[in-house]
């Protein structure tokens, strides 16, 4: 069973949404911001504007990456998902279109920053949570091909 990566479609907002929605409800230091329509609705808008890839098997959504040219700004899958190297084919699918990409993801979420580092990206910043809605401190992480370390 081949998991496949494609740009999302309107029909995809449901999703998607759900997706980004169960993590928030699933995370317990994340504050509870906005209700599943709501975020439905976000993930319309992202879509609109050309930035979800979704990953498909079987005709089933198993998670999605938003990017805004060099900018990820969400990578999330669903939980019965991870680990079968879904994240890194969304990540190396971005990194074959350029040569620079950043992202902020929260302090408090280890895991995405354990990924993201073994994937090649190094922390560059840090904010005390003021940039975000969330009111969450943050780590500001980028990838440049060709760098080490």
């Amino acid at each position: 069973m081949t998991v496949v990566l494609g740009p999302a479609t309107a029909l995809d907002a449901g999703a998607v949404g759900a997706i980004l929605h169960r993590f928030n409800q699933d995370t317990d230091w994340m504050p509870k911001l906005y209700s599943e329509a709501e975020t439905i609705s976000f993930a319309g808008v992202m879509i609109d504007r050309g930035w979800v890839t979704v990953a498909t098997r079987d005709g089933a959504d198993l998670g999605f990456r938003a990017r805004d040219g060099a900018e990820i700004c969400s990578l999330y899958l669903r939980a019965e998902a991870q680990g079968q190297g879904i994240g890194v084919q969304f990540l190396a699918e971005a990194k074959a279109a350029s040569s620079v990409l950043e992202l902020w993801a929260f302090e408090a979420n280890e895991g995405a920053r354990r990924f993201y580092k073994r994937e090649g990206f190094r922390e560059v910043a840090r904010s005390d949570g003021d940039r975000n809605e969330e009111g969450l401190p943050d780590v500001r992480l980028r990838w440049q091909r060709g760098a080490t370390g």
